[in-house]
C-alpha cells in the first residue's frame, strides 16, 4: 500500500542535532517509491495554524516531542479539523513520553519507518472545559512542581532534569486542599491534604517516569492518580519515589479510572504535556474517545 502524501511539521528553532535527525527521517520517508513529503518549519502557534490550514488531505507528521504533538493536536482540535485525521510522530523531544506509550522507536529513522509501514490506531484525547487539550498527561501538585523545577535543568541536562526537580520538590512538597471527583464519585475531599493528582492518557512524564503506568490512550478512559500522604516524612518518601516510578507503591496513593475528572478547591497549577498553566481553582477534564488516529508499530 502506497504511503499517502505527508506534511512534516518541524521546529523552526531546532538546533543542528534535530536538523540532522529530520534528514535521517526524510531519507526513510522519501526512499524509492516512498512518500511525497513537504517539510514545513514553524516557530509560533500562528505559523503552525497557518501551515495546518493548508494540510488538506495529507497525513500530518510531527517531528518533535510531547510539546510539539500537543501543539499540533491543539491547533487541529481548535479549527475543528482533528476528527478523522491520522497523525504520525517522529520523536525528537527530550522526554518523548507519548511516543513511549505508543511503543514508537526513539530513533528518527526507525520512527520514520513506522510512519511508512505502521498501522493506524484510534487514539483518545483529553480536553478541559476551555477545550484545551492534553495528549499524554496532565498533573498538578508535586508532579507539576517537579516539572516546573525540572524545566530549569532540562535545557542543560536533558531528561534528568525531572528527577532533579523531583528531589528539589521533595524538600518542600506542596499540600493542597482539593476535591477530586472521577465520574461524579468523590475520590478525595477538601478535608484531606492532597500531594498530587495526575490524569493520565499516557503512562509516563519527564522522559519515562511512569505516573500512571497502566494508562492506555486507546481504551476510552484516563487513569487518575491521587496521592494523599499526610506527614512530612510520608510526603518526602512519596516524592522521592517519583523519579523511579515507585510512587504507586505508597500506601497513600490510589489510581482509579474514568471518563470525566473534576478537581476544585485551593489554587493549583497544571502541567499538561509539559506546559504549565494556572493557578486555577477548578478544572474539569473529559475523554474524547477515538478523537483521531496515530500511526503506531504494526501488531
Amino acid at each position: 500500500m502506497a504511503t499517502p502524501p505527508l506534511l512534516l511539521i518541524t521546529n523552526g528553532d531546532a538546533g543542528t542535532a534535530d536538523q540532522e535527525a529530520v534528514e535521517a527521517a526524510l531519507a526513510v520517508l522519501r526512499a524509492p517509491a516512498g512518500a511525497d513529503v513537504e517539510v514545513r518549519a514553524t516557530s509560533s502557534p500562528d505559523e503552525l495554524a497557518d501551515v495546518l490550514a493548508e494540510a488538506g488531505e495529507r497525513r500530518v507528521v510531527v517531528a518533535g516531542g510531547d510539546g510539539s504533538i500537543h501543539a499540533v493536536v491543539q491547533a487541529l482540535h481548535t479549527r475543528g479539523d482533528l476528527t478523522g485525521r491520522t497523525l504520525g510522530l517522529i520523536p525528537l523531544g527530550t522526554g518523548n513520553d507519548f511516543a513511549r506509550t505508543l511503543g514508537l522507536p526513539l530513533d528518527p529513522a526507525e520512527a520514520a519507518a513506522v510512519v511508512v509501514a505502521g498501522t493506524t490506531r484510534p487514539t483518545d484525547l483529553v480536553v478541559d472545559e476551555d477545550e484545551a487539550v492534553t495528549v499524554n498527561s496532565v498533573h498538578l501538585g508535586a508532579g507539576a512542581e517537579a516539572g516546573k523545577r525540572g524545566a530549569r535543568w532540562k535545557e542543560r541536562l536533558g531528561k534528568v532534569g525531572y528527577p532533579i526537580g523531583a528531589v528539589q520538590t521533595a524538600l518542600n512538597p506542596p499540600s493542597l486542599r482539593l476535591r477530586v471527583e472521577v465520574d461524579d464519585t468523590v475520590v478525595v475531599d477538601v478535608d484531606r491534604p492532597v500531594l498530587m493528582v495526575a490524569v493520565g492518557n499516557g503512562a509516563s512524564v519527564g522522559g519515562g517516569t511512569e505516573l500512571t503506568p497502566e494508562a492506555d490512550p486507546h481504551d476510552g478512559l484516563v487513569d487518575v492518580l491521587v496521592a494523599t500522604p499526610v506527614s512530612p516524612l510520608a510526603r518526602l518518601g512519596y516524592v522521592l519515589r517519583l523519579p523511579f516510578g515507585r510512587h504507586a507503591e505508597h500506601s497513600d496513593a490510589a489510581i482509579v479510572r474514568g471518563r470525566t475528572v473534576r478537581v476544585s478547591g485551593a489554587a493549583f497549577d497544571c502541567n499538561s504535556d509539559g506546559e504549565i498553566d494556572g493557578p486555577v481553582r477548578s478544572r474539569t477534564w473529559r475523554v474524547l474517545p477515538a478523537a483521531y488516529s496515530m500511526v503506531v508499530p504494526g501488531r
